[in-house]
């Protein structure tokens, strides 16, 4: 099964990232900031942002995310032929990568 990784920034400087499956339906949706201040770890916040795909059957596809660290419900654009595959190595376990 092939899947796809895909990102945008938000309005509010977060990182909204989505796994897609081949069909480029959502299967995972999160947003990530770095830390205001520095942190021991100097990891960034991971939350879960809703998300889902719009028209996915066409080339050009829409993909709307819930971004849990400003509210807004920001609509990105995406090309079917631009989309980065993950190799299976990548793939988090199931049910693990929507977590935070």
């Amino acid at each position: 099964m092939s899947r796809f990784l895909i990102s945008t920034p938000c309005e509010c400087q977060a990182s909204l990232s989505a796994t897609l499956d081949e069909h480029r339906h959502v299967t995972a949706g999160w947003a990530t900031r770095t830390p205001r201040g520095r942190s021991a770890s100097g990891e960034a916040d991971k939350e879960l942002a809703p998300a889902h795909s719009i028209n996915a059957h066409l080339d050009r596809f829409d993909v709307a995310w819930l971004c849990p660290y400003c509210g807004r419900n920001t609509l990105r654009t995406f090309y079917a032929g631009a989309m980065r595959r993950l190799p299976d190595a990548e793939l988090p376990p199931p049910g693990t990568a929507s977590s935070p």
